[in-house]
This record gives structure tokens, C-alpha cells and sequence, in this order.
């Protein structure tokens, strides 16, 4: 459900469907595809997003003269993050960084970047903000600050009319996107209960990116997959019927921005955030992608669960 925590990343993890194309020979599958009817909603972006400058004026005077907020993304993740047929970066946290951005009066720069590396190029100064679906995670405030902007949680999908139990696994195929907090510690710690109980472990398949992790369901090369709850549930839209929902939405954490320990730039983006859910700016991004189950009403500076 979140993006895992590489010794230095968890919840709703990210990593999400592409495009979808039909082969030749008429299997579905996932791929960067160019298909505007798959790939992008048919959403307007907010408009009417005015600075705001008692949040400006906490912004590090560095980035107040850039004028800009470099951002580190991993993509694709629909639908939080991926590309436009054009090669346009967007997405539900696209949507929002731009609108918190303008708030600051400042424009945001996305660089694309692996997953495991944007918390330490936050720490080393390359970006400024890490946007990637990122679970706030006590191990992860031990390297960087958070402000939260959103709740995720786990969740598992099957091909339809093929049932799986995610708490009754044992012995099935269940793809992940690799670093992943689903990767990381959920299959991990299910598969050592399967083992504790003489069962057979789960047979955990790693993926870089989650469309090829949601494709092998697709194909049925797996059994089952897991992934941060928006994303399952995108994925389930796009593959016309293919997959299904397996089990409820579980462990909900919350999304956060990535920023280096203690800078002032926390305080400017959850202002930022909190003004945009305060005047309905948010929410109405949130319904624009089909997300607003997710949605808080309080951004707050490293909100992990204890």
C-alpha cells in the first residue's frame, strides 16, 4: 500500500498502472503505451490558487530567491504520479504540489528519480522536496522530516472470480513493486507466520515498477498482488474487469513530503496544505482523481504512528 522504507521508505508505497495496451494477440497488458483514454483523466486542474504570504514568509530564504521547488519523483505510480502521453508529468500529487507551490508563490520542478534515492538526495541537498506516494515512517523521520498530505493504506487485488485471502496466502504468488513497504515488511512479515505455522511461505515477486507488478496479475502469472490502496484501486479501474478487489483496505498510514530534518521548509508546505484543505482547494483535488477517501483535514509535521 505504500512505498517501503529502503533502510532509509512505507505506506500507500506507489507505483501504479501505465498505460494499458491490447497485443496483437489480444492479452492485456501494462505498459508506457501511449492511450489517453487510459492514461489520463479527463480532469481540469484547480484553478483560482492565490499566494498566500503568511506561508511564504516561512520558506528557506534559498528557496525564496530560487523561486522554485525542485522535486524529487519516482514515476510511474498512477494515479499519484506518472506521464501523459505527451511525457508530461501528473497525477493527483502533481495536481497538489502545484497547487501548495503556487500557495508558497513558487513554481515546482519535477526530476525524475529511482525510489531509494530521493531520501538520501533530500539529505544530500539535490531536491528539495521528496513527492513519491512516501509513507511517513518513524525509521524514515530517523533521516528526514515529513508533512503529511494524505492517508494510504494496503491493499490486495485478484483475478477476478479467483479468490485469494491476503491472511491465507500461504504458498501463493504475490507481486510487489521491489521497495515497496509491501515488499519490505508486509509479504515478509505474513509469509514468517505461514512458516511459524508449518505452511509453505509465500511466494513474494518483486517488480521495479508497479505496472509490471500489476500486469503479471493481468496475465495471471501471479495470484495476487499488494499495493498501496489508491493504486490498487486504479488498477483495478483500468483492467476492464480483469482484476478485483481481494480483502479490505488495511495498516492506513499517512503520505508525506520529504524534506530535510529540521528545515523551516516543513512548516512553509503544511501551512501551504493546510490553507488548500481549509478552502476546499484540496478536496476538490482529491475528487478530480478519485481519491478523496484518502483525503485529511489536518497536515501535521512527522505524523508516523507510534
Amino acid at each position: 500500500m505504500w512505498r517501503a522504507a529502503v533502510s532509509v521508505r512505507s505506506v500507500l508505497g506507489r507505483r501504479a498502472l501505465q498505460a494499458m495496451c491490447v497485443l496483437a494477440g489480444g492479452a492485456l497488458v501494462l505498459t508506457g503505451c501511449s492511450n489517453s483514454e487510459d492514461n489520463s483523466p479527463a480532469v481540469a486542474k484547480v484553478q483560482g490558487i492565490d499566494k498566500l504570504d503568511t506561508a511564504a514568509a516561512l520558506l528557506p530564504d534559498k528557496i525564496k530567491q530560487s523561486g522554485k521547488l525542485v522535486v524529487g519523483v519516482n514515476i510511474p505510480y498512477q494515479p499519484n504520479e506518472y506521464k501523459d502521453p505527451s511525457g508530461k508529468i501528473v497525477g493527483f500529487d502533481v495536481d497538489l504540489m502545484d497547487a501548495v507551490a503556487a500557495t508558497l508563490g513558487l513554481k515546482a520542478e519535477y526530476l525524475e528519480s529511482s525510489f531509494e534515492k530521493i531520501i538520501p538526495a533530500i539529505q544530500a541537498g539535490t531536491y528539495d522536496v521528496g513527492m513519491s506516494s512516501i509513507t511517513d515512517s518513524k525509521e524514515r523521520e530517523q533521516s528526514v522530516d515529513f508533512t503529511t498530505y494524505f492517508n494510504a493504506g494496503s491493499q490486495w487485488a485478484q483475478q477476478t472470480g479467483k479468490p485469494i485471502d491476503p491472511d491465507n496466502a500461504c504458498g501463493k504468488r504475490v507481486a510487489v513493486q521491489a521497495t515497496t513497504v509491501q515488499d519490505t515488511d508486509e509479504i515478509p512479515a505474513r509469509s514468517k507466520k505461514c512458516e511459524e505455522a508449518g505452511k509453505p511461505a509465500i511466494d513474494k515477486k518483486p517488480f521495479d515498477e508497479q505496472s509490471a507488478a500489476t500486469n503479471a496479475l493481468v496475465l495471471g502469472q501471479v495470484d495476487a498482488m499488494s499495493a498501496d490502496s489508491p493504486v490498487t484501486a486504479y488498477a483495478i479501474k483500468k483492467s476492464d474487469g480483469k482484476i478485483e478487489a481481494a480483502g479490505k483496505v488495511f495498516d492506513s498510514a499517512p503520505y508525506g513530503w520529504a524534506i530535510p530534518k529540521g528545515s523551516a521548509l516543513g512548516k512553509a508546505l503544511q501551512a501551504a496544505v493546510q490553507h488548500l484543505i481549509d478552502n476546499g482547494k484540496y478536496l476538490e483535488i482529491t475528487k478530480n482523481w478519485g481519491v478523496q477517501e484518502g483525503a485529511i483535514t489536518k497536515s501535521v509535521i512527522n505524523g508516523a504512528a507510534g
